[in-house]
């Protein structure tokens, strides 16, 4: 027997191809997943900004052209997972008056606009449930369920623990992440690493977590341009060796540890060239912390890539290294895999929790990892084994996956609340 199409209102602050990491790609992965015709799901996603999107079967909503009367604003957006405090104000100062005028004062003035106005779309859609991706849109998730009744889930990509190293855990975000959890009738975490977080550190009960790991889905990445990439091949066809690093450049990713492990790596195969790709408010730090050791000739930083770039930057790694803080998940790993690329992992990332066939380090012991770099640039036969091996992992680690469990969290949720509507 069929089931009854689900109607799902989900909010989230980023899709591809406006996306500035990781949590774009999983909302693209997921919801193509979850609107796949055999899991009855309609889905619609609010988006902060009107924007083109990637043509896929979901209805979009922009919460800044709803209700109709409001406009929307052909400035890029400011509106991003990644930014801060201080990187919004330096943004809005760039905005003309006209444009001051729309947006918030601050990020955490724009956070609370955008969840009043998801009150007022929640009003005007028809669905059964709610889902949150993340602090920036939780109020929104929290909003909706008020003028609703309907149930929320929200979805936990980072923390606040993790993005601060531990440190911003009485501060606004912090509160924020407390209190949107709280609010949910399910908390979903991408990974058990994130779920025990989640408990320790928020004091969310067990039973209301559920972990749903991130999947894999290459078709999602598409760009051109190759603009980091040639001088690259032309360092490769010299018989350079190249370890690859992708990650926004922040205390959370650990590029410190992996620079480090560059220096050591270096002393026993000083043809090996280190590749930093990505962009984040530590890049100009890191760069200065590469001279002092020593290892700038040794060490290219190509900002943030995506797409094309990227797969090229994949093909022609030899290794690549996640040597995260505290990583939720790791999408950039599957990524690496799918491109027939053995991979290093941090135990501190969740991605470790699915991929079985990869070397694994502790991120602060640079000696370690020194080590495990030159095992297998040095043995060629251990590079094939974690390439091949790793690469059957893949299809087990899928977005059809998560969707099926998402799905599952949602009908339980709708079935729970039939019997207290009135």
């Amino acid at each position: 027997m069929s089931q009854k199409p689900l109607k799902v209102l989900m909010f989230g602050w980023e899709f591809p191809p406006h996306n500035s990491g990781g949590l774009g790609t999983a909302c693209l992965g997921l919801t193509r997943a979850l609107c796949d015709s055999s899991r009855g799901i309609d889905l619609t996603f609010v988006l902060p900004k009107k924007q083109e999107t990637v043509n896929m079967e979901t209805s979009f909503v922009f919460a800044d052209s709803y209700p109709v009367s409001m406009k929307v604003r052909v400035v890029d957006s400011i509106l991003s997972p990644y930014l801060n405090t201080e990187s919004y104000k330096d943004y809005y100062h760039l905005l003309s008056s006209g444009d001051k005028s729309f947006y918030g004062n601050t990020l955490f003035d724009e956070v609370e606009q955008y969840a009043r106005r998801a009150g007022a779309i929640a009003e005007e859609e028809v669905f059964d449930v709610i889902h949150a991706h993340d602090w920036l849109a939780f109020g929104a998730g929290i909003h909706a369920k008020e003028v609703s009744g309907k149930p929320l889930v929200v979805q936990v990509h980072a923390t606040e623990f993790d993005r601060t190293g531990g440190n911003g855990v009485h501060g606004h975000v912090f509160e924020i992440e407390r209190r949107g959890m709280a609010a949910a009738d399910k908390v979903i975490s991408v990974s058990s690493l994130t779920k025990n977080i989640i408990k320790e550190k928020y004091g969310i009960a067990d039973e209301k977590i559920e972990v749903v790991h991130n999947g894999n889905d290459m078709r999602i990445r598409s760009c051109d341009g190759t603009k980091a990439v040639s001088s690259l091949q032309i360092l490769k066809d010299k018989g350079k060796d190249v370890v690859l690093f992708v990650g926004r450049i922040t205390l959370q990713k650990g590029l410190e540890y992996f620079l480090y492990a560059a220096r050591t790596v270096l002393e026993y195969r000083p043809n090996t060239v280190f590749v930093v790709a990505g962009s984040g408010d530590m890049a100009e730090q890191m760069m200065r912390l590469t001279a002092q050791l020593g290892i700038s000739k040794s060490v290219l930083f190509t900002g943030f890539l995506r797409g094309k770039e990227l797969d090229e930057v994949y093909d022609i790694a030899d290794l690549f290294i996640m040597p995260s803080v505290s990583e939720p998940f790791g999408l950039t790993a599957l990524e690496a895999i799918d491109r027939d690329t053995p991979v290093i992992l941090s135990n501190q990332s969740g991605v470790a929790e699915v991929v079985k066939n990869a070397l694994r380090v502790d991120f602060w012991d640079s000696d370690a990892m020194a080590d495990k770099i030159i095992s297998v640039l040095s043995h060629p036969s251990l590079a094939g084994e974690l390439e091949k091996n790793a690469r059957r992992e893949l299809p087990h680690i899928s977005w059809a996956s998560a969707a099926d469990k998402c799905s599952l969290i949602y009908r339980t949720l709708v079935a729970q609340s039939i019997p207290t509507m009135k």
